[in-house]
């Protein structure tokens, strides 16, 4: 009986005490918020005042998770990111019940065929396969751990046929030949830690025929650890080819032209988030990314918002045909276009010199980035829907669209928004964010921060234990695959055997009050304004 009464009273001190720290926590920041003199609503209001900022601070989180709908979410809607997580983890794209899209909104819509083609009739690779793991889902319960299995997967590649395949720079001594109309954007590691960039360049390596850019931070290991081919991106800083004196290194661009994995280089002129040259702060900059990038670690970087060596197309395309003669290799660059003039300068002088790049990315104002600015990331670029048809159709104008591959980019995540970005004139699409959520983004928005949650978007080591590559490569398989069968899938039912096929006709675009328009007649208006 002493012992329980011993053990009663102890409690009772122990709650006592806790209560007393507490109160006096409360009474300390009563005093401390009225003596403030930073936030107006904690001096009268101390108690109310800090009970704001707790579900201000929180709120992103319960918009996305409670509040917002599953299609109005931004940048990705709730919709929008399962659907590629489902398709990464489980390898399903399936749907029940029906879409969610809101029909009497205005949008574009693929015209499907009375006749559509059978499976048997796709002129697809029919041999290449790829190795992969899925998840099962087994059962899931709603407050225990959900069951699921993971077991092989041996899927068809779903590549173009030999016939169909994209050759970039056939003129160049060493041709880039790809097989998926689909590859992975830009992303520098710096930008993207260690682990993110090892299992995207592993996972796209298991998928075969596709391709990774290696953003301006530099080629990195990482970048070559799995094997897949590579666009090497330059931009503006040079990074990693750059010499003591910020100019262009021409040995060490000789010699990362000699990696076999490197097949082509794109110089960066503009980014659709940011139309201006990079950043990465200072705490993301530790020696190796400071050593690959050739700069000094542990100090912010910027990357100039134009090349220093280039002020017009003329010296532009000079530094193009040097990169092409010194390499072997084709060269491209992304841009950004700003309106229907925009192309107009490039394309001129590409027929007048008979010079130019072998291909063209072009990044609609949609796209993301690690860190940016508000009045850059809303306001500056057309989107991509309006800066793919311009470029393409000025460059028919001038009679130089077949000397010239086009690389579309700005959420281009699924194989709708990719078949009507080939029939506007794309030849090739880049996926960025589509495949940072594959290897685990969660859009906490942080990636200016390096404090992302889930070790994506950071340099932190310890951040970076979250990312698992022997498990989240898999899941870049699973999302490339899905989206390349989707995308046959969707040209069979425009009776296409191939999805090299769309054209402005296959696609028509309904007006909110149903009025329906062909893509070939919007495309004959903006020619007229080209022209």
């Amino acid at each position: 009986m002493e012992i329980a009464d011993t053990l009663v009273t102890i409690e009772f001190v122990f709650i006592a005490i806790v209560l007393l720290v507490i109160l006096l926590f409360i009474g300390y920041l009563l005093i401390f918020d009225r003596q403030q003199k930073q936030h107006s609503i904690l001096r009268n209001y101390p108690a109310l005042g800090r009970i704001r900022y707790f579900f201000e601070k929180i709120g992103p989180e319960m918009r996305q998770y409670w509040f917002n709908s599953d299609t109005e979410g931004k940048p990705f809607s709730r919709d929008d990111y399962e659907h590629i997580v489902k398709s990464a983890k489980y390898k399903r794209d399936v749907v029940g019940f029906g879409s969610k899209r809101d029909f009497d909104e205005e949008g574009f819509f693929v015209r499907n065929s009375m006749f559509p083609k059978l499976t048997e009739e796709l002129k697809m690779d029919q041999e290449t396969m790829v190795n992969t793991k899925k998840y099962i889902l087994l059962k899931d319960p709603l407050f225990t751990d959900r069951k699921e299995k993971w077991e092989i997967d041996n899927a068809l590649a779903n590549l173009l046929h030999d016939d169909d395949a994209v050759v970039i720079g056939p003129k160049t001594k060493y041709p880039f030949v790809v097989k998926s109309l689909i590859g992975m954007s830009a992303m520098s590691y710096g930008a993207l830690g260690k682990n993110a960039i090892t299992a995207l360049s592993k996972g796209l390596a298991l998928s075969k025929g596709t391709w990774m850019n290696t953003g301006e931070g530099g080629l990195s290991p990482y970048h070559l650890e799995g094997g897949v081919d590579i666009i090497m991106q330059i931009g503006p800083g040079l990074f990693g080819i750059r010499d003591k004196d910020g100019g262009v290194d021409w040995d060490e661009l000789k010699r990362k032209s000699e990696i076999p994995q490197v097949k082509a280089f794109e110089l960066k002129l503009a980014q659709g988030a940011k139309t201006r040259g990079g950043h990465i702060d200072a705490e993301k900059v530790n020696p190796e990314i400071a050593a690959i990038r050739k700069v000094e670690p542990y100090k912010s970087v910027d990357s100039p918002n134009r090349f220093k060596q280039l002020d017009d197309i003329a010296s532009m395309f000079d530094f193009i045909e040097k990169i092409r003669e010194h390499t072997g290799k084709p060269v491209g660059m992304k841009i950004v276009i700003g309106s229907p003039d925009s192309a107009e300068e490039l394309a001129k002088y590409m027929k007048e010199s008979g010079k130019g790049p072998d291909f063209i990315t072009v990044d609609g104002g949609e796209g993301g980035t690690g860190a940016s600015y508000q009045e850059l990331i809303d306001s500056v670029g057309l989107p991509i829907k309006s800066a793919l048809p311009i470029l393409h159709l000025t460059l028919k104008k001038y009679g130089v669209r077949d000397r010239v591959k086009i690389i579309a980019s700005g959420k281009l995540f699924t194989p709708d928004r990719i078949a009507i970005a080939l029939s506007m004139g794309a030849d090739l699409v880049n996926i960025a964010r589509g495949f940072m959520i594959t290897v685990g983004c969660i859009q906490t928005l942080k990636c200016h921060s390096n404090a992302c949650p889930v070790g994506v978007a950071t340099t932190d080591p310890d951040l970076q234990k979250a990312l698992v590559i022997d498990e989240k490569k898999y899941r870049v398989v699973n999302y490339l695959l899905t989206l390349r069968q989707g995308l046959f899938r969707i040209a069979a039912a425009a009776g296409l055997e191939s999805p090299v096929h769309f054209e402005p006709k296959h696609i028509c675009y309904k007006d909110d009050k149903g009025v329906v328009v062909s893509l070939e007649n919007i495309l004959k208006e903006m020619e007229q304004q080209i022209s």
